[in-house]
């Protein structure tokens, strides 16, 4: 069963950065697709940033696209999220999650997801 622990969330001034990391123990992590996603209060959950095992396919969310950089380390079983430019919409519980099966970008390919990580961008 895979685990997946998150860290890295905080409070930051818009235009800052933070950087999200996630720690897998479990099965194959380097041949597993991983993706990063977010949940504002009252908001349904949405797709932020996916790589694939390799780490050579990358997806990103039109919202985040030229601000956030998804990649991983597979030798230490860990994903991070670059975010740059946080804006106060990027206010968000951020869940790491790996994919079973199907699109990188569709929450549905997901099974296993951490326990969440806030992250709030002051105005």
């Amino acid at each position: 069963q895979v685990q997946l622990v998150e860290s890295g969330g905080g409070l930051v001034q818009a235009g800052g950065s933070l950087r999200l990391s996630c720690a897998a123990s479990g099965r194959s992590f380097s041949t597993t697709g991983m993706g990063w996603f977010r949940q504002a209060p009252g908001k349904e959950r949405e797709f932020v940033a996916a790589l694939s095992g390799s780490g050579s396919l990358t997806y990103y969310g039109d919202s985040v696209k030229g601000r956030f950089t998804i990649s991983r380390d597979n030798a230490k079983k860990s994903v991070y999220l670059q975010m740059n430019s946080l804006k106060p919409e990027d206010t968000a519980v951020y869940y790491c999650a790996a994919r079973l099966a199907g699109l990188l970008d569709k929450i549905e390919s997901y099974n296993t997801w951490g326990q969440g990580t806030q992250v709030t961008v002051s105005a």
